[in-house]
């Protein structure tokens, strides 16, 4: 059990005000839940669009009916540790097992938590969101969200779970790649992932649509067969070169902009799959007609079910090589210029930097 009192943790207060404060640890977990001593945590896209134009997931007006969290959080969700605590009712964890942690909070009561898709929880509480996350030293977190890492797994590779889970589940989402022709918009974090993902899965071929010079290499370094720059080239005209003229059969939106998620739609064939997996700030005007003279499926991914499991266990076989993905490894006291400050200001020659609280 931790015996310390404080501790140093990121807290979010609004529109670019994140604060590195000292804030008393979590109590001791409820019953069903646990305590993690945070090995390292991954700065995710979505805890920028909180810094850069928050809030966008944070409560604001009501506590969130999961947690009562309101105003203010800790920010981080991609995370792993080592337990240090267990909750009455806990079976099969223990204190001192690596684990990861699944970010997706829910109440298990819902109909689609009933029906396994605890996701889209009617009260989904994403960890660092909408409950309290872990760019701190030590986190509380549902046992049911846990996953036990193999021994020899990275350390700093738990960090990249949650992220390759994300495009492990947008994968799913699409149906059977084999032999496929697939577009990602975005090579950024969660857009190098679904290329990574999309690879694992069959694919034939992962064209990737991208500007940034660094970006572009790194989508080919983890298995882009080509890469694209919609500032240079007509993005849609040379998807179509390089499909006989129709149009890709599988696309991934993993930038959430008004222009891209067109784009994405654009580039596939009649009858073909575009997933949206970006988050997006704003509201945007489409004219459904192109779905329906087409028979085009538009389909939504949120976050991850279950996936962390197959991205464990591709990152222990070898199949998904995390390393090209970690651009930068910080300290929590360092959180704020060397991470969030770097990632607006270099965002095209980051990927993921992680932190640790370096205890």
């Amino acid at each position: 059990m931790n015996q310390a009192l404080t501790m140093k943790a990121a807290v979010w207060h609004g529109r670019k005000d994140i604060r590195l404060e000292e804030v008393s640890v979590p109590g001791s977990p409820e019953a069903g839940w646990v305590q993690i001593k945070v090995h390292w945590c991954g700065i995710c896209g979505s805890d920028l669009h909180e810094y850069v134009a928050g809030p966008v997931f944070i409560p604001m007006n009501e506590p969130h009916p999961l947690t009562g969290i309101k105003d203010q959080c800790i920010l981080g969700h991609e995370f792993s540790g080592e337990i240090v605590a267990v909750g009455e009712g806990v079976k099969g964890y223990e204190v001192g097992e690596r684990v990861a942690a699944d970010a997706c909070q829910h109440c298990g009561e819902c109909r689609y938590c009933k029906d396994g898709m605890y996701n889209i929880c009617e009260s989904l509480a994403f960890t660092g969101l909408m409950n309290n996350g872990a760019f701190a030293e030590y986190v509380n977190v549902p046992a049911n969200l846990l996953y036990k890492l193999p021994e020899g797994f990275p350390t700093e590779a738990g960090a990249l779970i949650e992220p390759l889970a994300v495009g492990m589940h947008a994968v799913k989402k699409a149906g059977n790649l084999l032999g496929e022709t697939v577009v990602v918009v975005g090579a950024g974090t969660i857009g190098l992932c679904t290329i990574m993902c999309a690879k694992a899965a069959g694919a034939a071929r992962v064209i990737a649509l991208e500007m940034s010079s660094a970006r572009k290499a790194k989508a080919l370094e983890v298995g882009a067969t080509v890469v694209i720059d919609p500032s240079q080239v007509d993005a849609i005209a040379e998807i179509k070169k390089l499909t006989g003229g129709y149009g890709a059969d599988v696309s991934f939106e993993c930038i959430g902009l008004t222009k891209t998620a067109q784009v994405a739609i654009d580039s596939i064939r009649k009858a073909g799959r575009c997933v949206m997996v970006g988050i997006f700030e704003e509201p945007t005007q489409f004219n459904f007609f192109d779905i329906v003279s087409t028979e085009k499926q538009v389909i939504g991914s949120l976050a991850y079910n279950g996936e962390f499991a197959d991205v464990i266990a591709f990152i222990a076989d070898g199949r998904l090589d995390v390393e090209p993905l970690i651009t930068g490894k910080i300290q929590l006291a360092n959180i704020l210029e060397n991470g969030f400050e770097e990632l607006v200001n270099n965002k095209e020659e980051n990927v993921k930097i992680i932190v640790t609280p370096g205890i």
